[in-house]
């Protein structure tokens, strides 16, 4: 039987496949660790939220020419995962 991890990289590997993205790199932890932070620094919900925002932001980026995937991809997910702890700071402060 295959672990956790395997099984979240042979997904993320064949639903690249299916998206025809088969040369972008994904760190399954940095994605999952972001979500993490959304989740517990906003809500549960917005843990996927987060994700796809942050990956279309990148997408977006990427896709213009601004930047390459890997730059993309780190600086949306460095935008949301400062947002949901600023969110969380502020809902603890009362603002």
């Amino acid at each position: 039987m295959k672990s956790q991890d395997e099984t979240l990289e042979d997904w993320c590997r064949a639903l690249l496949q299916a998206l025809e993205l088969e040369d972008v790199e994904i760190d399954v932890n940095e994605v999952l660790s972001l979500a993490g932070v959304a989740a517990h620094s906003v809500v549960r919900p917005a843990a996927p939220l987060t994700t796809f925002i942050a990956g279309f932001a990148a997408g977006l980026a990427s896709g213009s020419g601004q930047a390459t995937d890997s730059v993309s991809m780190e600086a949306a997910m460095a935008v949301a995962r400062r947002l949901a702890k600023d969110y969380a700071a502020a809902e603890a402060s009362g603002a």
